[in-house]
């Protein structure tokens, strides 16, 4: 991906996100051409020339320093998440470790006997592209069953935007959405050469608009725990906690787990799918005895 490219649109696109009575600067209204705050605005929130921060907009970031970064992430009102980002982006001239762009590793046979252990919950693992490279029984029967898939669409991303029913699965599908760009944008900015990310987002942008509109946007954040409602064919709906927690020794490994909170209803859809699991033969068995909506 090209670096220069990327900071420039981001920087240009949390620019326009801010008005001026955001930051205590009068609105001139109608007469204002641009959206958002003007570079000389930014440049005098931020404590730099206008030639200074003209010259970063237009992704000329290698010379630029901490100080003058964390002035402009303040200016520009980014989240802790976004002033990573940019840092990643801006490649401040101070040593830092090169961060390897290696292809995913297979999964060490400790690890999937630990999720094999939680026969209770779904739970895998995250590649840093979202690929799924480790899940349990429960984790097939509430998402599709992954052995099923070729190993190259065993992939969050592909199948958020590329399968229907992944889609469909999700009751508030444009914030999952939201969150696997997210995730993908915060990875290109820590990776810019990684290949196989580059034609992973080069696939989706040629297979989905909703992809090409959400990655036109730069939004970044990051979010390790949540809710999330599902709607799954065979037991209705379920909400479900979620916790991403980083493999310690791979920190660009992830394990992520589901579960319901205790005596609720979608405690007791999970107990269903542990017992009819990823098997259609069940199905219509289970039918006949009623699915909890």
């Amino acid at each position: 991906m090209d670096q220069r490219a990327e900071l420039s649109e981001f920087l240009r696109s949390r620019r326009a996100r801010l008005k001026p009575a955001d930051v205590g600067l009068p609105d001139f209204g109608r007469h204002r051409r641009v959206p958002g705050l003007r570079r000389e605005e930014l440049a005098q929130l931020a404590g730099v020339s206008v030639a200074y921060y003209t010259r970063l907009e237009q992704g000329h970031g290698q010379n630029v320093s901490f100080e003058v970064l964390d002035s402009i992430a303040r200016a520009l009102r980014l989240s802790d998440t976004e002033r990573d980002h940019l840092t990643h982006l801006a490649k401040p001239n101070q040593k830092k470790k090169k961060r390897s762009s290696r292809p995913a590793r297979a999964l060490r046979p400790q690890l999937q006997v630990l999720i094999d252990a939680m026969d209770a919950i779904p739970a895998l693992y995250l590649g840093r592209r979202m690929e799924v490279l480790g899940w349990n029984r429960m984790a097939s029967a509430l998402f599709g069953d992954f052995a099923a898939r070729p190993p190259e669409q065993r992939n969050f991303a592909r199948m958020v935007f590329l399968d229907p029913g992944t889609r469909d699965l999700y009751v508030d599908w444009e914030c999952k959405a939201v969150e696997v760009v997210s995730a993908l944008r915060l990875c290109a900015g820590c990776y810019p050469d990684d290949r196989e990310l580059s034609s992973l987002v080069g696939e989706l942008s040629v297979k989905s608009e909703d992809f090409r509109t959400l990655w036109a946007a730069h939004t970044v954040q990051e979010k390790g725990h949540g809710t999330k409602r599902l709607h799954h064919r065979l037991v209705g709906g379920l909400t479900l906690s979620y916790e991403t927690l980083r493999v310690p020794d791979d920190h660009d490994l992830s394990l992520v787990t589901y579960h319901a909170e205790p005596g609720s209803a979608s405690e007791e859809s999970l107990g269903l799918l542990a017992k009819w699991g990823v098997d259609e033969k069940a199905y219509p068995a289970a039918a006949e005895h009623g699915t909890p909506a």
